[in-house]
């Protein structure tokens, strides 16, 4: 997938108004519209055009598009990384437009991962979406943890600018993956004296080098000696909420999964955890261990590709 760069789509300058973008937008739609136009590519220019003013025009996808699009140029192949949108505050249920096929991969890829509504004009203050990155371990111990979002706005000059704002959210114990923690009236003021609207946070698991999470079930690599595989053992392996001795059975192999019933995330019920056995060879970089290793070749006479069939 290609870089968009909507600034050139537009021809306007990455610090433009709002209100600059938008006569700009006005005047190429004049020249582009396929109902008067007379140039050759009017329709597809068209359609770039107000791809372009869908994400410049509105302050929130364009501060998360600015963001995202630091250091990219036009035409070059882009993705966007994982949880790119983590701790920008949206309103309503966020930048993602259900009615996205008119416009391309790209800004599909950005914005229409969700069905969502516009604003509505109401007493009582809009509701602010965010995502939040957390640890595994906050799912087992519940934590206190200050969250920063970051929110666009318009300043007096008609630019868009990120304001940051900080809150302390108590994470409950049992939170999973995609669970949303709603905050009372940490959304935005209510007009004419309306209640605030709230905030909904939801939850995501930053990556961890030993866990991996599917629903509530945990997944962690045990790493084992050859000696332990084989003839069986009583370990200590780390889990998120301390530690455990568990029993490797005579035998094992590598990726072998030893479970450990409702020691997964907290819940009613709790999940598992899963301990995936990963038969570790000591290395060979002493003489007595290369000995030890010629000792197992000869004397154990062992081929691990037997049965695979040989060619002649």
């Amino acid at each position: 997938m290609e870089f968009k760069d909507y600034y050139n789509t537009l021809g306007v300058a990455r610090d433009a108004t709002q209100d600059e973008i938008k006569k700009v937008f006005r005047k190429l739609a004049r020249k582009y519209h396929p109902d008067v136009s007379k140039e050759k590519d009017a329709e597809a220019r068209m359609k770039d055009v107000n791809e372009a003013y869908a994400v410049l025009s509105d302050p929130e996808k364009r501060a998360a598009y600015d963001e995202l699009g630091r250091g990219n140029r036009p035409g070059q192949e882009f993705r966007p990384p994982p949880d790119w949108d983590a701790g920008f505050e949206f309103s309503g249920r966020g930048p993602f437009e259900g009615n996205a096929g008119d416009f391309s991969d790209f800004f599909s890829e950005l914005f229409a991962r969700r069905g969502g509504q516009g604003a509505r004009f109401q007493s009582r203050g809009e509701d602010h979406h965010a995502k939040i990155l957390l640890d595994i371990e906050d799912a087992y111990r519940g934590a206190m943890r200050r969250i920063s979002l970051r929110a666009p706005k318009v300043d007096g000059e008609g630019h868009v600018t990120l304001a940051e704002r900080s809150l302390e959210v108590r994470i409950p114990k049992g939170v999973h993956e995609g669970q949303v923690i709603r905050l009372a009236g940490q959304g935005n003021a209510g007009f004419g004296g309306g209640a605030a609207g709230d905030l909904y946070l939801e939850v995501h698991f930053n990556p961890h080098f030993r866990y991996r999470v599917e629903g509530r079930d945990v997944y962690a690599t045990l790493p084992v000696a050859p000696w332990e595989a084989a003839l069986g053992a009583a370990v200590r392996a780390t889990v998120p909420d301390g530690a455990v001795e568990v029993r490797v059975p005579e035998g094992s192999q590598t990726g072998r999964k030893l479970r450990l019933k409702g020691r997964g995330i907290p819940s009613t019920p709790p999940g598992d955890l899963y301990l995936v056995l990963e038969v570790v060879l000591p290395p060979a970089n002493t003489p007595k261990a290369r000995e030890l290793y010629q000792a197992m070749a000869r004397d154990l006479a062992f081929d691990p590709r037997r049965g695979e069939g040989a060619t002649t």
